[in-house]
């Protein structure tokens, strides 16, 4: 055998003897945590939460979005006076208005005050006669009772008789009055006679050379002020009574001022302003309610005008 064999069979010899070498094996993926592999890149941070430790450690940080929509908490509420007072706020927050019935405009409350008694018997303290002579408060009297004129009104300071005339009630009716009369000068819408117990109305004296009330603007449905003590109660002319006595008014109208209103002892002596407004008229004549609307407007127009 030649150098070259032995050596050759050595050699391979030792590589039987030697340990054998694992195979070669394919590089392993690398191992993450299961919140490494499943969790996407967290977003963005809004500047306020990177710049606040605290709230980083609260929770995760929320998604930042561009969009207005995303917002999930209401908007503070805006108090009136907030909104007043910053200008910013006035111009993001919804417009604050005042109640509808809060009015800003509104005048004095002497528009709408009732017209006192006080307020009425100033107008009428002097008298510019329009009647050409007196009337007698009662039958046998003297006559001293003139009837006085305004550019709005006449008006007359006397005494309260009771009319129970019209149609007859429970407590107007022939047995309770001897002078009673079932018609009065003004019927009603449906053609009745006024009821004196239902109807608050004056009497005028009938048309005479003393004094004619037609001629000075009254008519049935004309619209009178009574004013007795602190009392004011609206009525319309209704009747018309003797033509030299003056001072009368019906059940209802006596009743309204807390005078008696029977018609044999009632009444009282004195006392009594009776104001009627020219050219003022109720239809029906029987709407009480439309007299004293129409009564306070023209009592307020009264007292407000300098004449």
């Amino acid at each position: 055998m030649s150098r070259v064999q032995s050596l050759t069979l050595a050699m391979a010899g030792v590589a039987l003897l030697a340990p054998s070498a694992p195979p070669a094996t394919a590089p392993q993926p690398r191992t993450e945590p299961a919140a490494r592999r499943t969790a996407p890149a967290p977003a963005a941070m809004p500047a306020e939460v990177r710049a606040d430790p605290a709230m980083r450690r609260t929770g995760p940080a929320p998604a930042a979005t561009a969009s207005a929509e995303v917002r999930t908490d209401p908007a503070p509420a805006v108090t009136p006076a907030e909104a007043h007072a910053d200008p910013a706020m006035r111009r993001t927050a919804p417009a604050v208005t005042a109640p509808a019935e809060v009015r800003v405009d509104e005048p004095p409350a002497r528009r709408t005050a009732p017209v006192s008694a006080a307020d009425l018997l100033a107008k009428v303290r002097t008298c510019a006669p329009v009647s050409r002579g007196r009337y007698r408060e009662d039958q046998g009297a003297k006559a001293t009772v003139p009837v006085c004129g305004t550019r709005d009104a006449v008006f007359w300071k006397a005494d309260m008789d009771i009319d129970c005339d019209g149609r007859p009630g429970l407590r107007c009716n022939a047995r309770t009055d001897p002078y009673f009369s079932s018609s009065t000068a003004f019927a009603q819408s449906d053609g009745r006679p006024l009821s004196s117990e239902e109807t608050p109305y004056v009497v005028v004296p009938a048309p005479s050379a003393v004094w004619n009330h037609r001629s000075h603007g009254v008519r049935g449905g004309s619209v009178v002020a009574v004013v007795y003590r602190d009392r004011v109660r609206y009525a319309v002319v209704g009747d018309t009574g003797p033509a030299d006595i003056i001072g009368e008014a019906s059940y209802a109208m006596a009743e309204s001022l807390g005078i008696d209103p029977d018609p044999r002892s009632g009444g009282t002596p004195s006392g009594v302003t009776y104001i009627v407004f020219k050219d003022s008229r109720v239809t029906p004549i029987e709407d009480h309610r439309a007299a004293v609307t129409e009564g306070e407007r023209l009592a307020r127009r009264f007292v407000d005008t300098d004449d």
